[in-house]
């Protein structure tokens, strides 16, 4: 299927999502009815801007880990007015990476986090530590140092499945609210992560969710805190997945 085609049914399906989500709150029926959709959320600071999403790859990446928010992210543009940027990026530059199935992977683009809103690092190949994965990126430390390197003022820097554990390699998530795959949960704790038991746990800049398929969890939930309610919830149906499992926020400060 070409890159035109599919963006086409992309779109279509979109259309119709949107209409039958409107099309219930005004007839009164269906699951929309009892909770049609707000009016638009007051444009964030800086919600002209394009929406910048830098996916993380590395050789041993889980296929599932990085595809699912590429899928969301990239998919988000249907439903806001706002423009969304996804790229796959390797701290070793333009190049292949071939993930933890043997997909061979095009990396076009070099590390750059500061040309990004929200970088998000994937997991892989935790359970053996002597292939391509996590554990090789944390013994090789280049990846780690890169993300340490990373945060500023405007950068979210999220991760799910055991890509938290290399934001713990980077003490990204020390002292901070987390979470990880359960296989991994007490190592992150042992390494000061401040464990919660939830889905995606957003600490502000730093967001993390659970195992493999949390993915879909994570980049839904940041469309909702970038975009808003409206955008996510027409992902949601265009893609036919309800997220699910707690999200757990830190309190917004009292004014």
């Amino acid at each position: 299927m070409s890159l035109d085609r599919r963006d086409l049914l992309r779109a279509s399906t979109a259309l119709g999502a949107t209409t039958a989500i409107a099309g219930a709150a005004v007839l009164g029926t269906g699951p929309a009815a009892s909770a049609a959709p707000a009016p638009a959320a007051p444009a964030a600071a800086g919600a002209g801007a394009p929406l910048r999403v830098h996916v993380v790859l590395f050789d041993g990446v889980e296929e599932l880990d990085f595809a699912a928010p590429y899928e969301v992210f990239s998919a988000a543009r249907f439903f806001t007015d706002r423009t969304v940027e996804v790229r796959y990026v390797a701290v070793s530059g333009p190049g292949y990476v071939r993930a933890a199935y043997g997909t061979r992977l095009a990396v076009e683009h070099g590390w750059d986090p500061r040309q990004a809103d929200v970088l998000v690092v994937p997991g892989g190949g935790y359970a053996r530590r002597e292939d391509p994965g996590v554990w090789a990126e944390m013994r090789r430390g280049t990846l780690p140092r890169a993300l340490e390197a990373a945060p500023r003022p405007g950068l979210t820097v999220a991760a799910l499945c055991t890509g938290v554990m290399l934001l713990s390699a980077a003490g990204l998530t020390r002292g901070r609210p987390c979470t990880t795959h359960h296989r991994a949960r007490p190592e992150l704790e042992r390494q000061g992560g401040v464990l919660k038991n939830a889905r995606v746990v957003d600490a502000g800049d730093l967001v993390t969710a659970g195992g493999i398929t949390s993915g879909l969890e994570l980049a839904l939930w940041l469309v909702r805190r970038e975009l808003g309610a409206d955008a996510a919830t027409g992902l949601e149906t265009m893609l036919e997945y309800e997220a699910r499992g707690t999200v757990w926020s830190r309190p917004a400060t009292p004014r």
